[in-house]
Order: C-alpha cells, then sequence, then structure tokens
C-alpha cells in the first residue's frame, strides 16, 4: 500500500543527506566495488519492516536448504531503517545484503566503495536476462549492476470514477486533447477534473504532473541529464514549458479551487474520487490498494485507469513511465559473493514470484505475466505489466532519484508554481541553482 511506501521514501529521503557525511567520516580504504569474501558462508540480509516480509523469510529458508551458504534476514522498521544502515554500513559490522530504493542513496554506497557490482561476481551474469530492462536500469551506476528488483513495480498513471465518465457519457482520456476537453466537460458539471493533494506533506503528488510533462515534451533524456548532475537541464526548453502547462491547469480550474488544503489518501483526494466529487486523479498504482481498504466494491468495479498521454508536438515516446520501478536489493563487500550472487538469484525463481502476485505485487521479473492470472485483480495485474514491459525508459521519482539536498528545496519550488507564489520562469530559475 503506497501510504506505507511513501513513509519509506520520506525516510530515504531524509536520510540522504547524512548518508554521504556518515560515509565520509567513517570511510574505507576499499574502493573496490569487486571486493569482498569469495565463496560461500554465513551473511546478514536486512530489509525493512512491511508485510511482504513473510515472504521474504520463506525465500531465504528455501536458499538455505541449499549447499550455497547462508542468510540470515533482519527486519528494520521504516523510521529507522536508513539511518541504522547508515551508521552500519561505515563500521565492520554491515551486512552483506540491504533493502534498497535504487537512486540516491545505492549511488552514494556505489561511490564510497560499499556495493558490489553484481555482475562482476560468477553467476551474477545470469541475472539481468531475468528482469524488465526498464526496472533493472534503477539498479544501476555508471553501467554496472548494484541493484536486484525484489519487490513489485509502482508505475504512475490516470485513475478515474468510471460512474461518473458514464453519467456524463464521456470516454477515458488517450490523446491530452481528450484531457483538456474533460476538464471542460466535469467544469461544467462542478465535478473536479484532476483531484490533486495540495497541502504541506502532499508535494509528492504534484511532482508526478511536472514528471510527466517533462518526459512528453522533452523525452526521458532531459530528466537523465538533471539526474546526473548537470544543473543546466533544467533549463531545458521542456522545463519551462512544463511549467507553464501546470500553471495553465491552475487557471483553468482542471484542479479545483482547494487543492491546497486537501491531502492525499482516504478522506482527502482518494476520497474525492470514489465518491465522484472528481474525475480523475494521477497516481501511482498503490492508490488501487488505497480505494479497495475504503471500499473493495468501488475498487472492483468503478475504478477506472489508463497510461499518461502523449503531449502534442513533444518529443517524449509515449510509451515511457514514471513513478517506482520496484525495490531492490544489493550486495555489500562484507558478503561472501558466491553466497550473496545465489541468494539474488532466488529472486526472479518461480516459487517468489508467485508469492508476490499472490499478496497483489506485480512483479517486475521476464516471467512474471505466467503468473498474473492469479492476482487478485488480474486484469489490473496485465495493465500494469504491459505498461512496464513496453516501456521505453521508465523514470524514477524525482524525489528519490535527486535526493535530499535536491528533492527537498525543488518540492517547495514546485508547491509555489502549483500555489500561484512563484511563475514558470521563477520556478526554473530557482530549480537551476541547485546542485
Amino acid at each position: 500500500m503506497r501510504t506505507s511506501m511513501r513513509g519509506r521514501n520520506a525516510v530515504a529521503v531524509a536520510t540522504v543527506g547524512v548518508l554521504a557525511l556518515g560515509l565520509a567520516a567513517c570511510g574505507s580504504d576499499d574502493t573496490s566495488s569487486t571486493a569482498g569474501a569469495e565463496g560461500t558462508g554465513d551473511t546478514t540480509f536486512w530489509t525493512l519492516e512491511d508485510p511482504t516480509n513473510e515472504l521474504q523469510q520463506a525465500g531465504v529458508d528455501a536458499f538455505n536448504k541449499t549447499d550455497q551458504g547462508s542468510v540470515k534476514m533482519t527486519t528494520v522498521p521504516s523510521d529507522g531503517y536508513l539511518d541504522k544502515l547508515r551508521v552500519t554500513m561505515g563500521s565492520d559490522d554491515m551486512p552483506g545484503l540491504f533493502f534498497s530504493w535504487g537512486g540516491g542513496p545505492m549511488r552514494e554506497y556505489a561511490d564510497a566503495g560499499k556495493i558490489v557490482d553484481i555482475e562482476s561476481v560468477a553467476g551474477g551474469e545470469e541475472i539481468r536476462d531475468q528482469f524488465l530492462p526498464s526496472v533493472l536500469e534503477i539498479g544501476e551506476q555508471d553501467g554496472k549492476l548494484y541493484g536486484v528488483p525484489a519487490r513489485g513495480t509502482q508505475p504512475v498513471f490516470i485513475f478515474y470514477n468510471k460512474k461518473v465518465f458514464e453519467d456524463a457519457g464521456v470516454a477515458a482520456p488517450t490523446t491530452w486533447d481528450d484531457v483538456t476537453n474533460l476538464v471542460s466537460v466535469f467544469q461544467s458539471k462542478d465535478i473536479i477534473p484532476f483531484a490533486v493533494a495540495g497541502d504541506g506533506g502532499s508535494s509528492w503528488t504534484q511532482l508526478m504532473w511536472i514528471e510527466y510533462f517533462v518526459d512528453r515534451i522533452g523525452g526521458a533524456e532531459v530528466f537523465e541529464k538533471i539526474q546526473s548532475g548537470d544543473s543546466s537541464a533544467w533549463e531545458d526548453p521542456a522545463v519551462l514549458e512544463s511549467a507553464q502547462m501546470i500553471t495553465d491547469m491552475v487557471d483553468s480550474g482542471a484542479f479545483g479551487d482547494n487543492f491546497a488544503s486537501v491531502g492525499y489518501g482516504e478522506g482527502g483526494t482518494s476520497t474525492l474520487l470514489a465518491t465522484g466529487k472528481a474525475a480523475m486523479q494521477l497516481m501511482g498504482s498503490w492508490e488501487y490498494a488505497v480505494q479497495a481498504g475504503a471500499d473493495e466494491d468501488f475498487a472492483k468495479n468503478n475504478l477506472g485507469y489508463v497510461a499518461f498521454p502523449a503531449i502534442p508536438g513533444g518529443a517524449g515516446d509515449p510509451t515511457s513511465v514514471v513513478g517506482n520501478p520496484s525495490n531492490y536489493i544489493s550486495m555489500t563487500t562484507a558478503a561472501p559473493k558466491e553466497t550473496a550472487v545465489g541468494y539474488l538469484k532466488t529472486l526472479s525463481s518461480d516459487e517468489y514470484v508467485q508469492s508476490l502476485v499472490d499478496v497483489g505485487e506485480v512483479p517486475v521479473t521476464a516471467n512474471a505475466e505466467e503468473f498474473l492470472a492469479d492476482a487478485p485483480n488480474p486484469d489490473y495485474a496485465q495493465f500494469q505489466f504491459d505498461m512496464v514491459k513496453n516501456a521505453s525508459s521508465f523514470t524514477q521519482s524525482w524525489d528519490q532519484a535527486l535526493g535530499f539536498k535536491i528533492a527537498t528545496p525543488m518540492l517547495a519550488e514546485l508547491q509555489n508554481l502549483f500555489n500561484g507564489k512563484s511563475s514558470p520562469e521563477d520556478f526554473v530559475a530557482a530549480v537551476s541553482q541547485l546542485s
């Protein structure tokens, strides 16, 4: 469920800033990402405490029955996970394997020589072909594989209320012209076209809009440059045009008049959508779980979903996706190599994939499609899998990808843009100074 996932992301972002300090202070004379114990042995695996721990433990138990060494799994509460990991990674007691979000924190550990290029270990080169390429990219750094996907995928797309659409006599949007027309249709019926959260802690929901606009207008390479550290890429014309589109949508009433005081989830934007007070919401795939938790009948029968459309004249590939590709497991230099790689290879096994599907996850393995018929909602699972499988690129949520130092002020500037406190030009000028 994404409400908990978003809490994890907040921890991840908040800790990145101290992560580098901790690594620098503790240091490591070993900067080789292929260092570590040879052969098999015993190792520890740190993971986040959440509902998937039971199936993770089952996977560990099955692996430990082989002759490849043993893994001991330790669960850590989300509110202290990355801080505890940071401290331990700067000591002689770091775990051999650990849960990762990819993005900023993983890059910090790679740069510090704390984690291993998995493909440099015998057997590790077999892992790549077992996962969807667009998702595996987030576990890479400079062409080296540092993180193996371990959970389901969480793409962002448009949710809509089927009954509201049916009553209005309109269809789900497949083009940007459809979107603009629907804004007018629903405004005429006093229905908020798009629910969006804008209260103090919800600027991450607004981020999804500019992520898709920049992707559709300029292509995935615009943010790739920003993420690589090229702050001048903020001045790409696609960023300014995207900011202008946001201002235009706000001014047109596409988000209603009171979004600045609305939060995300049940009691907020999700309730607006379910009750028909809003027609649509741009949100991550976890929205289904939020809706099902509040009203299972609505989620199954009246919650529709559709991909974000192309922007006319845009250079971006309309098959590209933004959101959270997956969560990852990384291998440190403290792990016995063969044992760690042996366990990482189980993350694409039929048994583990089936266990993810059984709890409602949409796995990102190449063989996942074979199991989706057993998902709680097979059509919804297949929709997500096809979207990710066919994606030309999968851009990680900007706040996760950039890290605390840039993400925090960026989100503040984006909220100013949505709230009309700054112009599109002001937004570009402010974020272009972030580095």
